[in-house]
């Protein structure tokens, strides 16, 4: 008996379900199940998809060495179910040290819907001024899709991005937050610059 449940585990996968709104199902798939392909073939994964429930099953194959690819996987998912583009959420993959955060506005609001559209309102701001310099200023990508609002950069970009948008939450005007942002920008690249300037260890 212990020779089958050892041989049972070794024979599992590790896996993971979650959830997206079924109405980003098809962008998930890709045309001609191209998205979809990508995300296995990129990292050693099987998704398994309910296009009637929106549930998603992540499985590791046999071919990955890293498991820390699952949890990869799964932020990609997240990010295309949130309302990411794919090409936008395969930064995932390129940058190694790109992040997704996903702030959830109903615990902040509730499930008011006339509160989730006026503060959604303030976030993408008047033909989208307002996320775009939020992503121009902080070099990260953002999504404003049903109660969420996500973000996808380094740990340093996607916090001032954050920042910015929990400002617009709180009521701050939108001129204190493009002066809050634009000072982050240079705040960035000072540190950036000093990281490249820093000179090598002995």
């Amino acid at each position: 008996m212990r020779n089958r449940i050892g041989w049972l585990q070794v024979m599992a996968k590790p896996s993971s379900f979650l959830r997206i709104p079924k109405e980003r199902v098809g962008v998930l798939i890709g045309a001609d199940g191209k998205v979809k392909k990508s995300i296995e073939d990129k990292l050693s994964v099987e998704l398994q998809i309910e296009s009637e429930t929106g549930g998603v099953t992540v499985m590791l194959t046999q071919k990955a060495e890293d498991p820390t690819l699952l949890f990869k996987a799964r932020d990609i998912v997240t990010a295309v179910g949130r309302g990411f583009s794919p090409e936008h959420a395969f930064k995932l993959i390129r940058d190694e040290d790109a992040m997704l955060d996903v702030i959830d506005l109903r615990t902040i609001f509730g499930r008011s819907e006339s509160d989730l559209r006026r503060i959604k309102g303030r976030i993408i701001g008047m033909n989208g001024k307002t996320r775009r310099l939020i992503e121009e200023l902080t070099d990260t990508n953002v999504a404003v899709y049903g109660h969420t609002v996500s973000i996808i950069g380094n740990v340093e970009e996607a916090k001032a991005a954050r920042e910015a948008i929990q400002m617009l939450v709180k009521g701050s005007l939108h001129s204190t937050v493009y002066r809050f942002l634009h000072r982050k920008r240079r705040e960035l690249k000072k540190k950036m610059l000093e990281i490249w300037e820093k000179p090598p260890e002995e």
